[in-house]
């Protein structure tokens, strides 16, 4: 009886590299740990207004590249990566304005940008580094 075998070249274009693998759940962790932050902070930990603010939509762009992440969609990486730069700046400037304790949670948001940002540039990098070496593998 015959069976079926993946070529070995199917299988190392399908396999996910480990560093890979961590940089893409380390991205999704530090952005659904930051959506959870905002809405947490805007409407129970220290809203500017007594009983939560419309501020808390500022978590609702942050839903969005989920999915893109979760696919590994190299796209959403790269313009994730640009679009933490407005949190990170939210959370500079609440951090010198606000009183405790809105602005430890300030820190807390942009030590999650520089997570999430770090993240997403060592995925693209290390998924651009893979597909060089194996398009040198390949034209060897």
């Amino acid at each position: 009886m015959q069976t079926e075998t993946t070529p070995p070249a199917a299988t190392a274009a399908t396999a996910i590299a480990p560093d890979v693998a961590a940089t893409r759940w380390l991205a999704v962790g530090s952005l659904l740990g930051l959506i959870a932050l905002c809405l947490a902070w805007e409407l129970w930990l220290a809203p500017l207004r007594p009983g939560g603010s419309w501020l808390a939509l500022k978590a609702l762009p942050l839903a969005v590249p989920l999915a893109g992440l979760l696919k590994r969609r190299m796209y959403t990486y790269r313009w994730v990566s640009l679009m933490v730069w407005l949190y990170f700046t939210e959370g500079v400037v609440r951090a010198w304005s606000d009183a405790p304790p809105g602005n430890w949670l300030a820190g807390a948001e942009i030590a999650l940008c520089l997570l999430l940002f770090t993240a997403c540039a060592l995925h693209v990098r290390l998924r651009l580094r893979g597909a060089r070496a194996a398009r040198a593998a390949v034209s060897a």
